[in-house]
C-alpha cells in the first residue's frame, strides 16, 4: 500500500519549483506539489503556503501563472488561510507579462464574490465574522481599488478589458435585487452574493454604502462610454456590454 502523502514531500518540490533550473521540472515539481497540497489537511498545507508563494518571484512567466492558478484551487478550498495570497495577487496585477495580469484580475474576481457571499452566510449563521475572514476582506478591498485603478489609466487593452468586466461584476453584486435570503440559504450550501441579504446591518459591510459606489462605478462606466472616441474599439465594446447588462439588472 502505498504511503500517504506528506507535507516533507511538497515542501521538497516547491524547493524544486522554487531553485530547479530547468522549467520542465519545475513545473512538474509544482504540480506534484499541488496535488499533494489539495489531498491534505487545509491546516497541513497552509504551513507551506509561505513556500509556494516565493513562486510570484519565478523569472519564468508560466510558473507565475501556474502559481496563480494554484492558489485558485487551494485558496478557494482553505479559505481561512488565504490571506497569505493576497499580496501576490495584488503583485501580479502588475506583473510585466500581460497574461499573468489577466489571469490576476479573473482570479482575484472569484475570491471576491467568494468572500463577500462567506462574509454574509457567516454572519447569518453564526452571528458574528471572524478574525480571518475580516483580514481577507481587508485585502479584498486592496485588491478592488487596484483593479479599478486598472481600468482607469493607460495599459494593455486586453488587462484594462478584464479590469471593466471586474467593475461590471461590482455593479451587479452591489445593484438591490428582491431575492430572500433565508429561501437561498436554505435551498443551497452556497448561494450567489445579493445586495439584499445585508438589509438586516451587518457588522463588516456596509449596505448603503456598496449601493452608493456601485452607482459612483456605474458612472464611470458611462463617463468612459461618453468618451468612446479616445478608447480602442475593443474597449469600447467591453464598456458598452458593462453598461448594457448593469441596466438591464437596475431596470
Amino acid at each position: 500500500m502505498a504511503a500517504a502523502p506528506t507535507t516533507d514531500q511538497a515542501f521538497s518540490l516547491l524547493a524544486a519549483a522554487n531553485n530547479h533550473g530547468d522549467l520542465a521540472v519545475k513545473m512538474s515539481s509544482l504540480k506534484q506539489a499541488k496535488d499533494i497540497l489539495l489531498s491534505i489537511e487545509p491546516s497541513l498545507a497552509a504551513e507551506l503556503f509561505p513556500y509556494l508563494v516565493e513562486l510570484q518571484s519565478s523569472p519564468e512567466s508560466l510558473v507565475r501563472k501556474s502559481l496563480l492558478d494554484l492558489i485558485e484551487e487551494i485558496g478557494l478550498k482553505a479559505m481561512e488561510h488565504s490571506s497569505v495570497f493576497m499580496p501576490v495577487l495584488l503583485a501580479l496585477l502588475k506583473d510585466v507579462e500581460p497574461t499573468v495580469a489577466r489571469q490576476s484580475i479573473v482570479i482575484g474576481t472569484k475570491f471576491f464574490c467568494s468572500v463577500l457571499e462567506e462574509l454574509a452566510l457567516q454572519f447569518h449563521r453564526r452571528g458574528k465574522i471572524e478574525r480571518w475572514l475580516e483580514e481577507l476582506w481587508m485585502w479584498i478591498a486592496k485588491f478592488k481599488d487596484a483593479v479599478f485603478a486598472i481600468a482607469l489609466e493607460p495599459g494593455s487593452v486586453g488587462t484594462k478589458m478584464l479590469a471593466l468586466k471586474f467593475l461590471e461584476t461590482y455593479v451587479l453584486l452591489f445593484t438591490s435585487d428582491t431575492d430572500d435570503f433565508e429561501k437561498a440559504v436554505t435551498e443551497a450550501s452556497r448561494q450567489a452574493f445579493n445586495i439584499s441579504w445585508l438589509d438586516g446591518g451587518h457588522p463588516v459591510l456596509d449596505p448603503v454604502g456598496l449601493r452608493s459606489e456601485a452607482n459612483r462605478t456605474l458612472d464611470i462606466l458611462l463617463n468612459l462610454l461618453r468618451s468612446a472616441d479616445s478608447l480602442p474599439g475593443s474597449l469600447t465594446i467591453t464598456v458598452v456590454n458593462c453598461m448594457l447588462t448593469s441596466s438591464l439588472l437596475r431596470s
